[in-house]
């Protein structure tokens, strides 16, 4: 290992594979997702049973199957539209699931489709349902961060000298520069490269040339998982579920149907916003023009998609309750 600096704290290298079947490799990024899908099940089921959500157990199991689809569907198109377009024009390279690229704008807008027709085909409110659906989301969101950090993905910006917990990644591009051996593993192939590395000692020479940066894969999963859910389950058992038997009650402030879909989308957007500020720009938006990767004015792509979301957030927040089943 390299001598550590007072402001950094070295990247653990975990294994991003969880266990080898044949050719098959079960990574925690996948796992991430299950989990994050089995938490939600468990969690609408319980708010079904509080009452909240009028689903039965066998709908709830029918609703995670339809959100699956809306996030997987919607987060590759998402990243083909907003991230990659070559993707737009080799249409099977949008099955290749395995290769990475899922958009949480283009997977929240492929839940919100689904949803909508899920409530519909339910005879359900929609607003009430996708309240259920944002107090339910954060945990997953905090697991595939976690699980980003394990996959060295997504890594941040240069972090300042004084920073206490930056990050040396070995998939930074200058960690490939100064080791052959890493750049011919890429993406999926770093770990085996990275633990012989620090095993050799050889790990202390290239790390010399590899800048410190921001963990902000973590700063996501805190803000957007970990906080948005203790700030939404506070919400809803001290403001909304003391009121589920006062039917006059439960249609004003926070627990009218889409308030509280209203602070998680709000909640996200500013939370994704600030992170934005420490996250490396996508390399495709880059340029010696533009280094920060700037799309809109000053802003980023994933800022000007979150201040959209925002937008959407303002919206519920702002939409009076109209009574109708299904809207």
């Amino acid at each position: 290992m390299p001598p550590l600096l007072f402001a950094e704290i070295p990247f653990p290298g975990w294994n991003p594979v969880v266990l080898h079947l044949g050719a098959l490799q079960v990574r925690w990024y996948g796992l991430g997702y299950l989990a994050g899908f089995l938490i939600a099940g468990w969690l609408l089921d319980r708010l079904c049973r509080d009452g909240y959500l009028p689903l039965t157990k066998a709908a709830v199991s029918d609703l995670i199957g339809w959100m699956v689809v809306g996030v997987v569907a919607g987060g590759r198109l998402g990243y083909a539209l907003f991230y990659d377009h070559s993707m737009l024009t080799h249409p099977l390279e949008l099955v290749k699931l395995w290769t990475g690229g899922l958009s949480f704008h283009g997977g929240l807008l492929g839940v919100v489709i689904a949803s909508v027709v899920f409530a519909r085909r339910h005879h359900i409110r929609w607003r009430r349902l996708a309240d259920a659906l944002a107090l339910a989301t954060p945990f997953g969101i905090l697991l595939v961060r976690c699980a980003n950090f394990v996959n060295g993905e997504l890594f941040g910006r240069i972090a300042p000298a004084w920073l206490p917990w930056g990050m040396r990644f070995p998939t930074d591009p200058a960690a490939a520069q100064a080791s052959p051996a890493l750049a011919a593993a890429g993406a999926f192939g770093w770990h085996d490269v990275y633990a012989a590395l620090r095993s050799s000692g050889e790990w202390a020479r290239i790390a010399a040339h590899v800048p410190l940066r921001h963990p902000s894969q973590l700063y996501e999963a805190l803000l957007e998982g970990a906080l948005l859910a203790a700030l939404l389950w506070a919400l809803y058992r001290l403001r909304v579920r003391p009121r589920l038997g006062d039917a006059a009650a439960a249609e004003r402030g926070l627990g009218r149907p889409g308030a509280l879909a209203g602070v998680f989308l709000l909640g996200y957007a500013a939370a994704r916003f600030l992170v934005e500020f420490t996250r490396q720009p996508d390399p495709q938006f880059t340029g010696p023009g533009n280094p920060l990767g700037t799309v809109l004015g000053p802003f980023s792509m994933g800022q000007v998609l979150s201040l959209l979301v925002a937008a959407g957030g303002a919206l519920l927040l702002a939409w009076r309750a109209r009574g109708a089943a299904g809207e």
